[in-house]
């Protein structure tokens, strides 16, 4: 398996700390753990292999450092890669939005092939633009209300996307 790319915004250290943990269950040789903030375009062009991680802010936005380093990437970057997304949000105060951040970089990646979708059994929610054919179009993580859930939400994911990375 080519190394995988983990490139993940983070304010409150959530999406860090979540990226840090799949890294750990993949197996840190196989993994670099870039933060969007300090990351170039040629970095992420690198990778054949990528996993995109943002937290949701405010009404369903990308983290901070995600807005300022999408704007440089197009659609058409992610072409021939493999790419799995993170999303993490609060199904309770941000029920009619939960978890988009994960819809904007499915937008943007959805050049390339995508894994991991995950099924919405299990949570809590108004709305989201995540959600693609009753899935969402990658990892859903509250650690907010749900953080109980997450080591086998990770565990079920990462054992899912682990064989289709090439």
């Amino acid at each position: 398996m080519k190394k995988i790319g983990i490139f993940y915004g983070s304010d409150s250290g959530n999406t860090q700390t979540i990226c840090e943990k799949i890294a750990d269950k993949l197996g840190k040789e196989n993994v670099e753990l870039i933060d969007v903030a300090k990351a170039s375009k040629d970095q992420l062009l690198g990778f054949d292999n990528l996993i995109l991680a943002s937290s949701t802010y405010g009404s369903g936005d990308l983290q901070t450092d995600w807005e300022d380093f999408i704007g440089s990437l197009d659609e058409s970057d992610f072409a021939g890669k493999t790419i799995a997304l993170v999303g993490l949000g609060d199904q309770d105060t941000y029920s009619d939005t939960f978890c988009d951040a994960l819809y904007h970089l499915y937008e943007k990646a959805k050049g390339g092939k995508l894994i991991g979708q995950t099924s919405t059994d299990g949570y809590s929610f108004d709305d989201s633009k995540a959600v693609d054919g009753g899935k969402f179009v990658g990892l859903a993580i509250d650690e907010d209300n749900q953080d109980d859930l997450t080591e086998g939400r990770i565990d079920a994911w990462v054992n899912d996307i682990q064989s289709k990375f090439a």
